[in-house]
């Protein structure tokens, strides 16, 4: 364990052997950082937290800290976050309230860019990137391979679906269908599958065509979504994909983008 003599790190804090605390950082009590994970410079840690091995942040990072929640009564939440995630310059994370499960957390092999902004309970999976500026309310769920643009807003309570992709300056406030490639103008339209990511993490060419025919019966047939639902059960092949978008779309409270 290295801790630079700038840093302040609290005596109830458990820093294992091979992590490294950098200049300025400022540690509280009840954190747990594993091997491996360095803090740069100027980082702030509050607890309760636990954070996995293998992790870089960033300065001026804030991580752990008590919600923006006027309901928060500064009850005993806390933040879980996994490993070989990298949490670039000025990004907030915000621990869990009761309203919310008491938890915010975060996977493994993240990427959240600068100024991103994880507001208490969320959860966000594994293999995600939030490019500069994402605003995530509270309870937001993000799924994993996700990919969310630049300055986007996703508004409380939403799910962000497995795969998909929102590009940049995005309002989102309602669900984002797994495997979708969504964007939000004047308003959010769902605009196909998100081909290039799902080519690039190993989909065959097979999957990838029987989801465009799913998302043209959902999002371009005219039918309303339990006509378009008939639809895809009689004509679209039964593929673990297709069964995970129903199955989202039968979940979704707030309905879903389309």
């Amino acid at each position: 364990m290295r801790v630079h003599p700038t840093a302040i790190v609290d005596p109830q804090a458990h820093i294992a052997d091979g992590a490294e605390i950098g200049p300025y950082c400022i540690i509280g009590p009840l954190v747990t950082i594993a091997a491996g994970t360095r803090l740069t410079a100027h980082v702030c840690v509050e607890g309760p937290i636990r954070i996995g091995e293998d992790n870089l942040f960033y300065p001026y990072s804030t991580i752990g800290v008590a919600p923006q929640d006027l309901k928060y009564k500064g009850e005993f939440s806390r933040t879980e976050i996994g490993s070989r995630n990298r949490i670039r310059e000025f990004v907030t994370i915000h621990r869990g309230t009761e309203g919310g499960g008491m938890v915010t957390s975060i996977g493994d092999d993240n990427l959240l860019m600068a100024y991103a902004h994880v507001a208490h309970d969320a959860r966000i999976g594994s293999h995600t990137v939030l490019a500069n500026a994402v605003t995530l309310a509270g309870h937001v769920i993000v799924e994993d391979w996700a990919w969310i643009g630049a300055s986007t807003g996703v508004h409380q309570f939403c799910r962000v679906g497995r795969h998909s992709i929102i590009g940049g300056y995005s309002v989102v406030t309602q669900d984002i269908l797994p495997y979708s490639m969504t964007v939000s103008e004047r308003e959010i339209k769902v605009f196909g599958v998100n081909k290039t990511g799902l080519e690039r993490r190993g989909f065959s060419a097979e999957s990838i065509d029987t989801l465009h025919k799913l998302f043209r019966l959902l999002t371009r047939s005219g039918l309303n979504t339990a006509q378009a639902l008939e639809r895809v059960r009689a004509d679209v092949p039964d593929t673990p994909e297709v069964r995970e978008v129903i199955e989202f779309i039968e979940a979704s409270e707030r309905g879903f983008v389309k």
